[in-house]
């Protein structure tokens, strides 16, 4: 009987080995050699800054979609998109450097604690009790959610305020998902304003909770030239490539307008005629020195 039983076991194993044999050859799908090639080529930092879950994912798509770009890698930076676009034989493209902007100085409008906190000290828990311990409840939550998702140590707390190294951005976007105030934004490194606040509420209710924040009266929405400031859920919004492309010469009517100077200039020597830039090309760092203002 154990004989028997010894030998049906057996016979079962070479039919299961059989039917697997047969099915590897006839499913087998043979892999692009290039997509390790493409692979090796990216910094495998896995960051999802490109939009894809990892760096094999983002070879995989630039080497099977036609229209895929060669350089939304943001962590390697202009010289892995052109070694991408080389290996894919695609045009290298134009793509405008971006980096990390905090809209939030609630230290300088003085925003109180409504109460005292005693969770969890991150910023997503801290925000499910009544929207955060801060009196404004769209300011900085201060507790670090942001800088322990930067996989470039971008980003510090100091003061209960995340702040920036814009030397060591890559623009990837991790710091934005888990930001649950959606403070931090990203915008070209050669951007000439940006508003440093991000409320959504207006007028007193403001003022009741920070000296700095901003009241959106509108004001620069109806002073800008170029039509690139509106309102976007709730908050000012500047349309970044409009006002880039309207250029200096509206001596920055918004910032002037702004009764809250709150609308600020990133880059004051921008107010020069704007160079031509090179695609991949990425600013000096002194046009984003002023982004912890």
């Amino acid at each position: 009987m154990i004989i028997i039983s010894v030998l049906t076991l057996f016979a079962l194993g070479f039919i299961a080995a059989g039917i697997l044999a047969v099915a590897s050859r006839v499913l087998y799908v043979e892999e692009d050699p290039r997509i390790e090639v493409v692979t090796e080529a990216l910094p495998g930092a896995n960051c999802g800054g490109c939009g894809f879950a990892g760096c094999e994912s983002y070879a995989v798509a630039v080497l099977n979609d036609p229209l895929m770009p060669p350089n939304l890698c943001c962590a390697g930076g202009p010289d892995v998109s052109v070694r991408v676009a080389e290996l894919t034989g695609k045009a290298m493209g134009d793509a405008d450097p971006k980096v990390i902007f905090r809209r939030c100085v609630k230290d300088q409008g003085g925003v109180l604690k409504r109460f005292q906190y005693l969770g969890a000290q991150s910023c997503a828990a801290a925000n499910l009790v009544l929207g955060g311990p801060d009196a404004c409840k769209y300011s900085c939550l201060g507790f670090g959610d942001c800088v322990r998702a930067c996989p470039f140590d971008a980003m510090w707390l100091e003061n209960g305020l995340v702040r920036i190294a814009p030397d060591k951005c890559t623009s990837c976007g991790s710091c934005i998902r888990v930001c649950p105030n959606s403070i931090l934004e990203l915008i070209p490194r050669r951007a000439r304003v940006m508003v440093f606040c991000s409320t959504q509420d207006k007028g007193k209710a403001v003022k009741d909770v920070c000296e700095a924040g901003c009241v959106n009266c509108g004001a620069c929405i109806k002073k800008c030239p170029a039509k690139c400031i509106s309102t976007v859920n709730g908050r000012i919004a500047i349309d970044q490539a409009a006002c880039l492309a309207y250029g200096p010469e509206c001596g920055e009517a918004c910032v002037k307008a702004c009764p809250r100077d709150i609308l600020r200039c990133l880059a004051p020597d921008a107010v020069a005629p704007a160079p031509h830039k090179e695609p991949a090309h990425i600013p000096d760092e002194t046009h984003v020195a002023d982004l912890n203002a």
